[in-house]
């Protein structure tokens, strides 16, 4: 085994944990406009900036996976889903987390250009992306325990932050000492 086995495995584990943080992070920062506090700026920066380094850790993750000769990865296999003759399902959900990725960035740098719904529109995809990029993990990874740890652990933390978030919409609203 090469060292771009290693590597594509540590940039694919790396991004899992810090795509996990982003989605809790903007789970945290969802809904807050403009940030109520001076505590939202700051996790609001933390989102977009470890937004960049997750989604430069997976370009280096994709570029390894197929640079590596150890396994079969066609560079159009990183672009089309399901192309691959590789654990076809496997990497193409990976490839299709990766397309959306994709479609987050361009529009996040075409956000003033889009307007805030459609930004949003397409934002909200994240959220559907990163379960299907923890099962490509789960599914394709060849170091089980260890990405079954992380995925314990990231998955958790997302759930956390989705209970809060969730509970923080539906709090009741309180008036005059009445319950609405």
């Amino acid at each position: 085994m090469s060292a771009l086995w290693y590597a594509t495995r540590a940039f694919g584990l790396v991004s899992m944990v810090l795509l996990s943080a982003v989605v809790v992070l903007g789970l945290l920062v969802a809904g807050r406009r403009p940030p109520a506090h001076r505590g939202s700026y700051v996790l609001s920066g933390l989102h977009r900036s470890l937004s960049l380094v997750a989604v430069s850790l997976i370009a280096l993750h994709v570029v390894t996976s197929a640079a590596d000769s150890y396994v079969p990865i066609r560079w159009v296999d990183v672009f089309v889903p399901f192309a691959s003759a590789y654990r076809p399902l496997w990497l193409g959900l990976g490839v299709m987390a990766a397309d959306v990725l994709i479609a987050l960035v361009v529009t996040s740098l075409l956000r003033t250009r889009l307007g805030r719904r459609t930004w949003r529109a397409v934002h909200w995809s994240a959220y559907a992306s990163w379960p299907v990029a923890v099962v490509h993990a789960l599914g394709i990874g060849t170091d089980g325990r260890i990405v079954l740890a992380l995925t314990v652990v990231c998955a958790g933390a997302v759930a956390l932050a989705a209970a809060r978030r969730v509970a923080l919409t539906t709090r009741p609203v309180l008036v005059l000492g009445e319950e609405r």
